[in-house]
């Protein structure tokens, strides 16, 4: 037979293949893919083929914020033993995560109204807003709030995660500490602040920053980390209009099903900032 592309009907396996499994780790058992696969519970009857879409889109949200939590926490410890190049890697992968999670919305908006109106019955309460995970990253940036604890008093794991949150500092509290053990001068009240209330600008520290932003290349590290820190927030921005508007294109103005008034709720979000002071400081530059 001819050796053309055409008669190449199949691509021989290797002969060092590994193919009994009987005593080795395969890749399915290291991913645990039979429990993660068979996660997906649809609950509309009867069955509508668009609910899996929901439920897959909502899973994979919910692994993203799981790493994304992951290398936040990383990023916080890194800062408090003044590793600042390693945090700043840590930093470099949320803003890829957070690339996934926006682009993931594209997918969403394949959902119609009329294919949504068949599946929203069957969600019955439930609602992204009561996603744990989500609210530990908010935390972990500094939107704390304390009411959205109380909210998980049904799910004792998730009111745990979000209380030691809640107390712990941010990574943007980290971030200005180690600046104060490097010498800058940052403000008292801001190092002694209630770490579990929200961020608060203070304009003492805009002082700080148009320093640094004076002359970038003096403070190239500190320089660099607060770039990171608007590019962070910048995608989160990106990822709650995003949201907004795949929400507005699916159902509306309808209240949402956790309760919520929906579309405006979620408006009201984008006016929310973590790092004020770095948004505040961009007046000064160039006076």
């Amino acid at each position: 037979m001819s050796d053309t592309p055409e008669a190449r009907v199949q691509r021989e396996l290797e002969e060092g293949i590994q193919r009994d499994f009987s005593a080795s780790m395969s890749y399915g058992s290291y991913l645990d893919l039979d429990r993660l696969l068979s996660a997906q519970h649809p609950r509309s009857v009867p069955p509508q083929h668009d609910e899996l879409l929901f439920i897959v889109q909502h899973q994979v949200a919910e692994l993203w914020l799981k790493l994304m939590l992951h290398e936040l926490r990383s990023a916080r410890v890194l800062l408090t033993t003044d590793d600042l190049a390693p945090a700043l890697k840590r930093l470099a992968r949320v803003k890829h995560i957070q690339n996934q999670l926006t682009e993931q919305w594209s997918v969403l908006a394949t959902l119609t109204p009329s294919e949504y109106a068949q599946i929203r019955p069957f969600l019955a309460t439930s609602s992204g807003f009561q996603s744990y995970q989500y609210r530990a990253v908010e935390f972990m940036l500094g939107n704390k709030n304390r009411d959205m604890v109380a909210v998980f008093d049904h799910d004792p794991t998730a009111k745990d995660l979000l209380s030691e949150a809640l107390g712990e500092p941010s990574l943007y509290d980290e971030f200005l500490r180690y600046l104060h053990r490097r010498g800058y001068a940052i403000p008292q009240a801001v190092l002694e602040r209630d770490v579990t209330t929200p961020y608060r600008m203070d304009d003492d520290l805009v002082d700080v920053f148009a320093g640094v932003y004076a002359d970038p290349s003096q403070h190239w590290g500190v320089y660099e980390t607060c770039e990171e820190l608007v590019d962070i927030e910048d995608n989160f921005q990106t990822w709650r209009f995003r949201h907004l508007q795949v929400v507005t294109r699916t159902i509306g103005h309808k209240t949402g099903t956790g309760g919520s008034s929906g579309v405006d709720f979620l408006r009201r979000a984008l006016d929310l900032t973590f790092f004020p002071e770095l948004y505040a400081v961009r007046t000064r530059i160039g006076g």
